[in-house]
């Protein structure tokens, strides 16, 4: 469809866009405890991120499937609804990033794509099943990463009760770097999988075959535009998480990195774990949560466990107020954006 092709053209340049907001934002979570606690330069951290983002997409492609086939029906996914939902989370992922404020992208594209799919064609374009399993996580997956980042700080106090500060310095100084490894390549296999979706999505509706189908091209694309975000707009994020919530030491930063990798690898192997548990679940089924919010909590729980104090709860307050935000305003944002598509189509 010749006709199609610079719309087709424009929903890759907008998930590409996508790709680097998400990297301005959301993938700085994935070392911004570890630059916080000065165990690697910026520079070094982001290049170990980008690398194991790049894994992480290339490895798990369940979540990206969740998305591109479970929000909208596929015989209602068209380009316009692909290009106003990723409008929607990228204006508004800048609007964040600019006051330093994490947010989860994926739970914007979300919410953009239902914005637009109900502009487009009514709410019998949504798959509510599915948006039920993602609105639960959004309450969920913030409850076990603070839950989990208290949990596993407690017990490494409780093995390392008489162990010397410098020799805690010395181990949790190399375990970070491993946690922030394994949190960086979770990023990629979960909310890493955005840009995979829609430009997997956008071709599904170019060539018209009604089959999901995700070209390596495709990953090597995403996963290089997050990276190119990190290196170049994470700063401000970084400095929230790293430096503002709670003041770090190596040792919490391993439990923090720790804890949220591990309730997103959750996630994102959600489906094959459940299937081999015995439940009625489809093994490619993969939950989309959001590191923004894993990481936040995991952050708060480990520095809840020297005193409730410890935590700025005013900085905390802001975040999740901006997570509050974020379903309403790219929801309203996606409407909008796929109306005005309507009118002057």
């Amino acid at each position: 469809m010749p006709e199609y092709l610079p719309l087709l053209i424009g929903v890759i340049a907008a998930a590409i866009g996508f790709g680097i907001a998400n990297g301005f934002n959301d993938a700085a979570n994935a070392i911004a405890t570890v630059i916080g606690t000065r165990t690697l330069s910026p520079r070094t951290a982001v290049i170990m991120a980008a690398c194991f983002n790049f894994l992480g997409a290339a490895t798990g492609t369940a979540v990206a499937i969740t998305i591109g086939k479970g929000i909208v029906s596929p015989e209602f996914l068209d380009m316009n609804i692909v290009l106003a939902g990723t409008g929607a989370i990228i204006i508004w992922a800048l609007v964040a990033t600019r006051y330093g404020m994490p947010i989860s992208l994926t739970h914007g594209l979300v919410a953009g794509l239902v914005g637009a799919g109900i502009a487009a064609w009514g709410s019998g374009a949504i798959v509510w099943g599915v948006l039920t399993r993602i609105i639960s996580a959004v309450a969920i997956a913030p409850l076990l990463g603070l839950a989990a980042g208290f949990l596993v700080m407690v017990v490494i106090m409780w093995l390392f009760q008489r162990a010397a500060p410098e020799r805690i310095r010395g181990v949790f100084g190399n375990l970070q770097v491993l946690s922030a490894a394994f949190l960086a390549y979770s990023h990629g296999k979960n909310d890493g999988q955005m840009p995979i979706a829609l430009i997997s999505m956008a071709l599904m509706t170019y060539y018209g075959s009604g089959e999901f189908h995700i070209p390596f091209w495709v990953v090597v694309v995403s996963a290089a535009s997050i990276s190119l975000g990190t290196f170049i707009g994470g700063r401000r994020v970084i400095e929230t998480l790293g430096l503002k919530v709670t003041t770090l030491r190596p040792v919490h930063g391993f439990a923090a990195n720790a804890s949220a990798a591990g309730v997103i690898e959750v996630a994102s192997n959600f489906g094959f774990i459940a299937s081999h548990l015995g439940f009625p679940v489809n093994p490619t089924l993969g939950i989309p949560v959001s590191t923004t919010h894993c990481v936040s909590t995991a952050i708060m729980g480990v520095g809840a466990t020297r005193r409730l104090s410890a935590v700025r709860w005013g900085i905390a307050r802001n975040i999740v107020l901006t997570w509050i935000l974020t379903f309403p305003a790219c929801g309203a944002l996606g409407w909008l954006i796929a109306s005005l598509v309507k009118i002057a189509a």
